[in-house]
Parts: structure tokens; sequence; C-alpha cells
């Protein structure tokens, strides 16, 4: 009995001790994560979030056709929890399908397809003169980075993922950064311990904090916040149906910048359409085409393997399939918002899973998929 009351006395002391280290450290994000654990779809009901008003809505045409896509590829979306999957051509719906209780006006988290967001947005803030240019220096704007290798960082470097931060992006470690970041309440703080440890524009490496930096610039440059921005000068002008939420580190704080931006479905494509049209929707000039051209234009900065980087511009994917180039954005469980030119393509997929078919990336998968059955379509 004794025995078991000294291991229990223990026990107890070990947790009260992590306890003590978890506030001593600042890190009680740890409590969130253990109680959360995986990241999900629906995790802007654990945060607190910051509305980015809709205007007014611009409907979305049916197509007066509609493509017929393979059982196989049907099948394989359900297993790999797929809640949505849109595509349009000549800026119509073809084919529109939803699962797991989802419909076109659910709300979907984003993750990392905000980083495209943000993106756009520090194109707009450059065409209204807000911002110089793409290789501003950072340190114009926040005085932290004002020395040594820091003073040498531009937004171009933050758009590219070539910054050369002191960040080591990780997803299942309840230490990383990234993890702190996701479920931490201070991204402020994190910015301002960042430092440039590579020269920055010669090594590209994804680092989430990047977009947080540029949401900050945003706040700065144009005096408004991040969501407040977007509502303005790019939600309302799309002419999205609903108004989202993005997601913030705390009650009145900084949006989540590199995620957490939450929507549906049908509004996600319209920022496929807006580049698909090189910057303009309904009518309206919204970011200049030179900044959409060059933001689907490869960083060609070497990455880890030492080869220069063909798959990344100013946030936004780029690869091939068949022959045609296409560019997306791309949330970690899945989230695609994929632009083919060459169809007049825009394609929506919202899910829980990732759908990496094998060997093949998912992107090319959907989009190899979608293609073949446009084109037999056009044979029958």
């Amino acid at each position: 009995m004794k025995i078991l009351k000294r291991i229990l006395i223990g026990f107890l002391i070990v947790i009260a001790a992590a306890n003590i280290l978890i506030f001593v450290t600042g890190n009680t994000y740890i409590y969130k994560t253990l109680i959360y654990q995986n990241v999900g779809i629906e995790d802007f009901t654990i945060f607190e979030n910051r509305t980015v008003e809709a205007g007014t809505p611009v409907e979305i045409p049916k197509g007066s056709y509609e493509i017929q896509l393979p059982d196989s590829f049907r099948r394989f979306m359900v297993e790999t929890k797929s809640t949505a999957i849109l595509v349009l051509q000549h800026d119509s719906v073809i084919f529109e399908e939803y699962w797991d209780g989802y419909d076109p006006d659910t709300m979907s988290g984003s993750f990392s397809v905000a980083k495209t967001i943000v993106s756009i947005m520090i194109g707009i803030a450059i065409d209204e003169g807000k911002i110089e240019s793409v290789d501003q220096k950072v340190s114009d704007f926040l005085p932290h980075f004002s020395e040594g290798m820091n003073a040498k960082l531009t937004i171009k470097h933050l758009l590219t993922m070539t910054a050369g931060f002191d960040w080591h992006e990780a997803y299942s470690s309840l230490f990383s950064p990234t993890t702190k970041a996701y479920y931490g309440n201070d991204l402020r703080s994190m910015v301002e311990k960042l430092n440039v440890i590579i020269e920055p524009g010669t090594f590209h490496e994804y680092q989430s904090i990047c977009q947080v930096v540029l949401a900050m610039i945003l706040e700065k440059a144009t005096g408004m916040t991040l969501s407040e921005y977007t509502s303005e000068k790019l939600w309302k002008p799309i002419g999205a149906s609903h108004n989202a939420l993005w997601s913030l580190d705390r009650k009145d704080g900084l949006e989540k910048a590199y995620c957490c931006f939450n929507t549906n479905a049908r509004d996600f494509s319209r920022f496929g359409s807006l580049y698909l049209h090189n910057g303009e929707l309904n009518g309206k000039r919204i970011v200049s085409e030179e900044y959409v051209r060059n933001s689907v234009k490869p960083c060609m900065i070497p990455d880890e393997t030492g080869i220069p980087c063909e798959y990344y511009g100013y946030s936004w994917w780029i690869s091939v399939v068949d022959e045609h180039e296409y560019f997306y954005a791309r949330g970690i469980l899945g989230q695609y918002i994929i632009v083919v030119p060459d169809f007049d393509l825009v394609i929506v997929r919202l899910g829980r899973i990732r759908p990496d078919h094998g060997d093949t990336q998912a992107a090319d998968y959907i989009v190899d998929n979608i293609l073949k059955s446009l084109k037999s379509d056009e044979k029958n």
C-alpha cells in the first residue's frame, strides 16, 4: 500500500512539474493540442474568428451540359473523405457533388489555400500603391527585420518561400513551431522572434510563418485588419455569396494567415476564376494581370534537392498533366482550387484527407480524371 502511495505521489509531482514547465515556458498551446489532437476542416468552431463580409452576391450559373466522372474516381473521392467536388468550365458549373452532409452552403476550412489568398491581397496592395513592389524590404513595415540578414528580406522572398527563416515546418510534432502557431495565441510574438539564417532568395523551403509576416505587412500598409482589407478589396468584388470567417490566434487578435480561411466550395471557386481571367471577374479589374502572371511562374530557386523549384510561385503551386500546365492552391487535408487555362477550367475539391493516388500527386490525379472525362464527352 505504501509503495502504491509513493507511486501516486511521484506521478502527481511529475504532472505538477510538467504543468509548471508548460506555463513558465509559455507553451500553454500544448493543452489545446492534446485536447483536439488532429486538425480538421471544422476547426473554425474551436477558434476565435473575424468575419470577412460579403457584398452583393453574383450567381455562378449552371452549365448547359454536365460531365460524367468515372465511377472509380467518385469512389476514390468517397474513400478519401471528400466533402465537395465542383467543376466550372466557361464560368459555369458542369459538375457538383457533395458528401458527408455537406452542401453548396456548408463552410469548410481552407488550410494552406489561405496562403494563396494572402498572395492575392499583396498584389492588390501593390496595385493600390500601398506596397511599392514585391521587391520592397520587409523592414520598411516591420522594424524587427532591419538588421543583419533580416534586413535583406523582401516581400518576394516571403511569397516564394525563400525567406530562409530559422523555422522548421513539422505537422506531427507537439513541440514544432507549426503546431504552436496553429494552437497558440500569439503569432505576433512568434514573428518578432524570427530570424533569417539562410541568405534570402537562395533556398526554397516551405515555411508557413511567411504568410503571417505578410499579414502583418498588409496591416501596416493598409491600416486595416487582413479580414477587413480582404472583404473590401476581394471578397465583395468577386461576388461572394456568403460571409467568410478567418480564424484568429485569439479574440481580436491576428489572422492565422497561413491557414484557416473558411467558406463554401462555390465561393472558393471564385479565387480560381479570378486568376483564370488574369485578375478580372464580374467585369472588374481586381488585381493586375502582371501580378497574376508573375504569381504562377515558378520561382526557380533550388530546394532541398538542389534542383531549381519549378512547382511554386507566389504561393501558388504549379504542375503539368498530359502537357497541359495548370496552377492551384492547396491545403494539407486535400483542399484544392485548381485552374487549367487550356480548358477554361476551375476545379474545387474539399475534404478530410488528401486524395493522393498511389504515386500520383492528388492534384494531378484530379485534373487527369476530369480532363479525360471532358475529352470523352467531346467524342460522344
